[in-house]
Formats: structure tokens, sequence, C-alpha cells
């Protein structure tokens, strides 16, 4: 039996060379990815999300050390991790979307921010994940917090009627703004210039860091619903990194249409509420995970249909 951080290594060096490949070769015309590509692109990571299942059904106590799961107990956390990441996902596509047209970001250069967030992105993810189980499994009162800021987060998102990105107001923005000068204009997909003998930030840049100080807020209830499911580190990273690398494809697919899921947000405030409270009352009552991954499921697809059944309204 091959030691478990094997795994580690070789699921990131997966990660690192689909990275590459997607940098070096398919990004080489610097253009936005036609329909057709982003949908093969979403296909081919939902494919590989899938096969990846398999391998944890064959060999997931392998994969994690050993743990006093099954196998097929393991592939259902990570399912359910998996589709709780993608669909509080897409509703992350409505921040980068006005996020873009508030920065008035060309096509060619969204592909360029969407790519180095994905990688702040799947950093971030390790190390809060890292340290929630850590937390988790030291101080069981803590699940208990997680737990209440599922429900405030879900509670919050019902009562909110359309998502609102205020960057200049960022924290992060205007500390960034006082330490470099930014420039007029996008220069291509570069972050940085040198202009008369200055370095100066590009408005990229501040698209760059918009995006991963939204994402950072974004993971504060992600982090906590993926870990209601699953304490096992490597199961939770994995699927968190899944969703994540499938982000930019899946946005390229719904962004022409995204506005029109306008319903989706009282699905998705119902799933974090329901894990919120799945994770206060784990002590008294066990919830199945296979119970849980139908009930997620059965409350998106309704909620996306409702959303395309019922139009939105014209002021909304």
């Amino acid at each position: 039996m091959l030691p478990h951080w094997i795994f580690w290594v070789v699921f990131n060096g997966f990660v690192l060379a689909m990275l590459a490949l997607d940098l070096g070769v398919f990004r080489r015309e610097r253009r936005a990815p036609t329909l057709r590509e982003a949908i093969g692109w979403t296909v081919l990571w939902i494919a590989l999300a899938a096969i990846f299942a398999v391998l944890v059904y064959a060999f997931g106590n392998d994969m994690v050390g050993g743990t006093s799961r099954s196998n097929p107990q393991l592939t259902l956390e990570f399912l359910t991790g998996y589709v709780i990441e993608q669909s509080l996902s897409v509703d992350n596509l409505f921040l980068f979307l006005l996020i873009f047209r508030y920065f008035d970001v060309p096509d060619a250069l969204q592909h360029t921010v969407l790519f180095w967030g994905v990688v702040g992105a799947l950093i971030m993810r390790g190390v809060f994940i890292v340290a929630g189980v850590a937390l988790l499994n030291h101080f069981h009162w803590v699940s208990y917090i997680f737990g209440a800021i599922l429900v405030y987060s879900g509670i919050r998102l019902f009562r909110q009627h359309g998502a609102k990105v205020p960057p200049e107001p960022n924290v992060v923005l205007r500390a960034f703004r006082k330490l470099f000068r930014v420039s007029d204009a996008y220069q291509g997909d570069r972050f940085f210039v040198r202009q008369g003998g200055l370095t100066y930030a590009t408005p990229l840049m501040l698209v760059l860091l918009v995006v991963e100080t939204t994402d950072l807020i974004f993971a504060v209830d992600s982090i906590p619903a993926v870990l209601a499911v699953t304490r096992v580190p490597f199961v939770a990273y994995t699927s968190n990194a899944f969703a994540i690398l499938g982000l930019r494809s899946l946005f390229f697919v719904l962004s022409g249409m995204i506005e029109r899921f306008h319903l989706l947000h009282y699905g998705l405030a119902l799933i974090l509420v329901l894990i919120g409270a799945k994770m206060l009352v784990s002590n008294y009552v066990e919830v199945r995970t296979e119970i849980a991954l139908l009930l997620i499921a059965v409350i998106l697809l309704a909620s996306i249909c409702w959303s395309l059944i019922v139009p939105k309204p014209a002021d909304g």
C-alpha cells in the first residue's frame, strides 16, 4: 500500500499539469473560448470528477491513509462535497459577471483573470480545509460555530435581492491603490507594466484583487458547508478542487444566460440552512450523506427549473 501523502502529490501534480496545459497550450491565442469549447471543457471536468469518484470508490482508504469510513461512504462524501461546491460556485458566477462589467474587462482577458483566480482559490481552500478539519477534530464546539455561520449565511442569501459588488469600498483595493500606481488602460493580459521608468499596475490587477477577495468571502460559506459533509481533508480538498477547476469554463457557458437563474439564490439559501442545521444537530440526529446529497440535488434542480419557468421581473 502506498503512503497516503503520495496521493496528495499525484493529485496536485495533476492539477498543475491541467493548469499548465490550459495556460501554455489552449490560451496561446489570447481570446475568449467559444461556447462549444467552454461546453467541452465543462463536460470534461465533470467527467474527470466522475472518474475520480470511481477511484475513491476503489482506493478511498488508501488515498486518505485509512479511516473508519468505507470506500462507498468516502465516495458519497466526495460527490456531496463536489455538488455543494459546484452549486455555490454557480451563485458566485453572478458576482464575477458584475465585476467584469464594472471594470469593463474585455472578453479576451476574462479567462486570464479566472485562471489566476482559480490558482489563488485552490491555495486558499487547501489552507482553510486543513485548518478547519484541525479545529473540528480538536474542538468539537467549533462545529456549532460553523453550523451557525451556514444558517446565518442562508438566511442572509434568502433575503438578498440581486448580487451587489461595491469594488471601490474594497479595503484591499484601497490599500493597493495607495501602494501602487495604476495605469489608465488595460495592457493586454499583463498585470504590471513599466512606463517612463516607473512600475504601474494595470486595471487587470485590480480586477484580480476583487475576484480573489470576493472568493475569500465566499469561502467562509463554502468551506464550512463541505466540512459539514466530510472531515477527511483529502476528500474535502479534491471535491473543492474539481468544482473550482471547472468554474472558468462554466462561467463562459453560463455568462450569456446566467441572469435567467434569478431564483437560484433561494435554493442555495435553503441548502446552506439545511447543511448548517445538519451540523448543529449532528450530536443528536444523524443525517445520512446519501439523503443530504439527494436533498441538495432536488433543491438545486427545482430552483433552476423555477427560474426558467417564472420570468424575471422587468425591474429585477
